[in-house]
């Protein structure tokens, strides 16, 4: 009974987010566009699928990942795993553990994400198959990795956020310079595209459980932030995916010249 009573509530709750959207568009079509919503009847029935998908994924996230993160968090930094650390000393390498699992979980949430396999879709077939989907994909994932183990790795040392914001928001434009133009925006929207409905919950839930598990540490200074390293990221491993690219092309071009008569 309470489970249907809960369920109600996140329903109740996504109809009330999602009827200002629906007004939105609703007015712009009949007081702006005026004309008829087309497929009125299919239009209605995919609000309604929306309305229940986004309502039992609230519910799902509420009731498995949060709790997932949390506890994996609190399984990985137990003393059995760590090597029993006091309060007083806190080592960073007794965390490999956790590093680890930031790394596959960056990967494979980022894999997993709907809003990135649209976009890499979308980008093979407006760049005539110039970028991969496979290619993009895989670049994203291995930036979101990076930037969560690394965020994990800020979290056990209690290093300031800022200082890992500012070194590579300095990669990013200088490797915009040398980017090749056609992937700068994409890589741009990459890290966007990279943290939606599968990865942020997660990734949250684990960077809060973390910082409660750490000895020494704030949940509400230090849990946060492993979004800002998963959006980032990506840019960086985006662009130096186009770069290295660009790089093996041109490669051979300029070897068959200098062989030449």
């Amino acid at each position: 009974m309470n489970v249907i009573v809960e369920i109600w509530t996140a329903l109740y709750g996504t109809l009330h987010d999602v009827l200002p959207i629906i007004a939105i568009l609703g007015g712009f079509q009949y007081f702006v566009i005026r004309k008829p919503m087309p497929n009125w009847g299919r239009t209605l029935i995919g609000l309604l699928c929306v309305v229940l998908g986004m309502a039992l994924f609230l519910f799902g996230l509420e009731k498995a990942l949060f709790p997932i993160g949390r506890l994996m968090a609190a399984q990985l930094t137990h003393p059995e795993v760590t090597g029993g650390l006091s309060d007083a000393a806190v080592d960073w390498t007794s965390y490999l553990w956790v590093y680890v699992f930031a790394f596959l979980v960056g990967v494979g949430t980022t894999m997993a994400e709907p809003a990135l396999i649209a976009v890499a879709i979308q980008a093979n077939k407006n760049s005539a198959g110039a970028i991969g989907t496979w290619g993009l994909r895989l670049a994203v994932a291995l930036g979101v990795a990076i930037g969560i183990s690394l965020g994990t790795w800020r979290i056990v040392v209690g290093a300031p956020i800022h200082y890992f914001i500012i070194a590579a928001y300095i990669v990013v434009v200088a490797q915009t310079y040398f980017a090749p133009r056609l992937i700068i925006p994409l890589a741009y929207d990459s890290g966007g595209v990279s943290t939606s409905t599968v990865t942020v919950p997660l990734v949250a839930a684990l960077g809060l459980g973390l910082a409660e598990a750490v000895p020494g540490r704030d949940p509400l200074i230090d849990g946060f932030g492993l979004i800002a390293f998963a959006c980032l990221f990506p840019i960086i491993t985006v662009m130096a995916y186009a770069q290295l690219s660009a790089y093996f092309n041109r490669r051979p071009v300029k070897e068959t010249d200098e062989a030449g008569p």
